[in-house]
């Protein structure tokens, strides 16, 4: 019974004692105790304010961390793609390059006969990886490169290989219905007719066992210097003639010996080659005679 008289003279009371503060203010009669207060109240309310402030900081701080981890997902994404692409552009411009290369050099011959091919082996390349390998030769020293063009495509044994132009890389060893093998100049089985471009100076670049070039057969009296130009002979008719070769590093010579020789650094990294041409027929410098025709 007290508690609900007090409740319904709660409101009255609060309602009284408003007026009166607010007769007390408008009377600055409290204005002592107000002054006061604001004292012991004033730095509450700037503590709560920056309070306040810093908890707002704090959620503008972990809102602006979310929205920063999102950009940086968007650009590392964008970062990937662009990286992608830039690979694929630079794959695009070097297969650009290398037919580039070899369209001059088929314009540049418009009586020769062609076969374009892509290399998609390497046998016993000792040096560094090469790719996917077709099949391990038993003998490390033997060095050729895999084509995806064989007898069904106009490819014979004995046939030359060129690259990047007017490179030679080497001739067809062996032939497939639609493969063949390459073997490489630096094959130590390979034998190359050649002559330096400056002092026109003849001999045979063979390949060594260790992967390298070395001209030999140079008379003493011939001039070898180092710089020079190392381009196919055509004697014999089995290659064309002026196909780069290299470019003489060293010159050897011994006082007893019958030739100098040289070493020669070819003209490409082998191990690169990607895009090939088999020269399937050209006009040999030396014509064979024809036999003649005897008697039945």
């Amino acid at each position: 019974m007290r508690r609900s008289l007090w409740r319904s003279w709660l409101p009255f009371l609060l309602l009284t004692l408003a007026v009166l503060f607010l007769v007390f203010h408008e009377t600055r009669i409290l204005a002592p105790v107000e002054s006061a207060l604001q004292v012991v109240v004033a730095p509450l309310q700037r503590g709560g304010s920056r309070l306040v402030e810093n908890i707002g900081d704090l959620f503008q701080t972990v809102r602006e961390l979310r929205e920063l981890r999102t950009e940086v997902e968007l650009l590392r994404e964008q970062v990937d793609t662009l990286t992608i692409e830039n690979v694929r552009l630079r794959e695009f411009e070097a297969e650009a390059i290398q037919l580039r290369e070899l369209n001059h050099f088929v314009s540049a011959n418009p009586t020769w006969g062609f076969v374009g091919v892509d290399v998609i082996g390497q046998s016993a390349c000792i040096a560094s990886p090469c790719g996917k390998v077709l099949g391990e030769e038993p003998n490390p020293y033997l060095r050729y490169l895999s084509i995806n063009t064989g007898a069904e495509e106009g490819v014979m044994v004995g046939m030359p290989a060129v690259a990047r132009g007017a490179v030679l890389v080497g001739r067809v060893a062996e032939v497939g219905l639609h493969t063949s093998r390459v073997q490489l100049l630096n094959d130590s089985g390979s034998g190359v007719a050649v002559l330096l471009q400056n002092s026109r100076a003849t001999g045979l670049v063979v390949g060594q066992p260790d992967g390298s070039l070395r001209m030999t057969y140079v008379p003493h009296g011939e001039v070898v210097q180092v710089g020079d130009i190392v381009l196919t002979s055509g004697l014999g008719g089995v290659l064309p003639r002026g196909l780069i070769v290299g470019q003489v590093a060293d010159v050897l010579q011994q006082d007893f010996a019958l030739f100098q020789e040289a070493v020669i650094r070819p003209a490409l990294d082998y191990r690169q080659v990607e895009m090939l041409l088999v020269v399937s027929s050209f006009q040999p410098l030396v014509q064979e005679e024809p036999d003649p025709v005897g008697e039945p």
